[in-house]
């Protein structure tokens, strides 16, 4: 007897049956040949290329939607087929839930509110229907909050549940679809998508392609992480060490750094130094921009007091110049020339790992490290509502809100961030909780 939700005898019966054998590798055909030809791969290399359990995931899309087919000269579908002849050996759970993975279309869904091991909502993104709950175990244990996923909802007695072959979809991955479905359907550009059942089966194969051609290229020639700071310089972290000037002590040189516009408080014996206001959106593109912010300015380094000695660290040799040059100019009289020692990226990570790996105790417990980056946190996006926002057409999340189409861009920028943040494991970013922002900007509804 076949237990709920497995698809064994299914799997089983079309292994000895000619026909459907070979009506389901022209499904698979459809699902996968349009990008391994363009990529010049075989299905053998997939597992290699994207990761072993991948393979079977792709082929399980294109065998739900082969259950999902009918095929002249008088409509005959697999499913039907199966039951009718095998139908006695399957629960009658089984069979309802083959049954209703027969119907379902794929559809691309938003994921929220999950219950890690019991359930989440899902709201498909292109049909506008309800947001419905799923019961599901695995699956809720990976995903976060407004992650995408190309999948099946299936009615089961009276809950439902989500079908086996999940495709996870990044935001270029989403884009891509949405692309490929207009062009298919030839639907208009600006046109919001609302598809129907039938035209999400008709469309079932660019769920697959689109994955594979987001994934492909960065799996075969993934391009090497460049890390800039701000002003897209190469990543080379300089602490120059100015020593007191004989007979200095500490509280001349904050009494000094006081005084100076750029250089702003950040606790008892520390500063930021601050980039001047037109520095603030000067961006490079390309790479990945490291880049701290304080009230809107990028911080271009950070000072700190320690024993007889004022302590300067950037992240780039040009900031190393300029913030020797600034601290000379204005504490001359104050400080000896500095030492200093420069480490590259790799040196730092890997002092860090020593650090961790060598001692069991650390300098910050934990639980008061997640405080204070929470802290941080909630100063920094206090901040940014006041801050124009590329993404809200250079308004700011509080002017955004005012109009309904400002509120729908305010809705899904604070679902991407929250979602990149949620998907940072093991960092405190991960748990960082985000309802305030939404009940601040007066969106609590919309969070769903």
């Amino acid at each position: 007897m076949g237990t709920r939700n497995d698809l064994d005898g299914l799997i089983g019966f079309v292994g000895s049956d000619d026909l459907w054998r070979e009506r389901l590798a022209d499904v698979m055909d459809e699902h996968l040949l349009p990008a391994m030809e363009e990529f010049e791969v075989d299905f053998e290399e997939l597992g290699d290329i994207l990761g072993e359990t991948w393979p079977m995931v792709l082929w399980g899309a294109a065998f739900e939607d082969f259950l999902g087919r009918f095929y002249e000269p008088d409509g005959q579908n697999f499913v039907d087929v199966y039951l009718k002849r095998k139908g006695g050996s399957e629960t009658d759970s089984n069979r309802a839930y083959i049954e209703g993975l027969r119907d379902a279309p794929v559809s691309l869904y938003e994921v929220s509110k999950i219950e890690p091991g019991k359930s989440m909502l899902v709201r498909d993104l292109l049909t506008g229907s309800a947001p419905v709950m799923v019961r599901e175990k695995s699956a809720t244990r990976m995903l976060k909050p407004w992650d995408r996923i190309a999948v099946r909802v299936v009615p089961q007695g009276d809950h439902h549940v989500i079908s086996g072959a999940l495709l996870p979809f990044t935001p270029d991955a989403s884009d891509l679809l949405a692309e490929v479905l207009r062009d298919a359907l030839n639907l208009g550009k600006r046109k919001k998508l609302r598809l129907s059942a039938d035209q999400l089966r008709q469309c079932a194969p660019l769920f697959s392609n689109a994955w594979l051609f987001e994934s492909l290229p960065g799996a075969l020639d993934p391009e090497p992480m460049q890390l800039a700071n701000a002003e897209g310089d190469e990543l080379l972290f300089h602490d120059l060490r100015f020593p007191f000037a004989k007979g200095v002590v500490q509280k001349d040189v904050m009494t000094r750094l006081a005084e100076m516009p750029a250089i702003q408080p950040a606790g008892p014996k520390a500063w930021n130094w601050l980039a001047p206001e037109d520095e603030r959106n000067n961006r490079p593109t390309g790479g990945l921009v490291v880049a701290q912010m304080n009230s809107g300015n990028t911080v271009l380094g950070t000072l700190e007091l320690k024993g007889k000695a004022l302590i300067l660290s950037v992240n780039s040799a040009s900031r190393a110049e300029r913030g020797e040059i600034l601290i000379m100019e204005s504490l001359k009289d104050l400080l000896k020339r500095p030492l200093s020692a420069i480490q590259t990226v790799d040196q730092v990570m890997a002092n860090r790992d020593q650090i961790d790996n060598g001692s069991d105790e650390e300098e910050i417990p934990p639980d008061i490290a997640r405080q204070i980056i929470h802290q941080q946190l909630d100063q920094h996006y206090r901040d940014t509502l006041n801050q124009p926002i590329p993404a809200l057409g250079g308004k700011t999340p509080r002017q955004s809100v005012r109009s309904a189409a400002g509120r729908k861009k305010v809705v899904e920028w604070l679902k991407l961030i929250e979602n990149r943040s949620a998907n940072r494991a093991g960092t405190p970013l991960a748990d960082y909780d985000f309802r305030w922002i939404w009940e601040e900007l007066g969106l609590e509804r919309e969070r769903r």
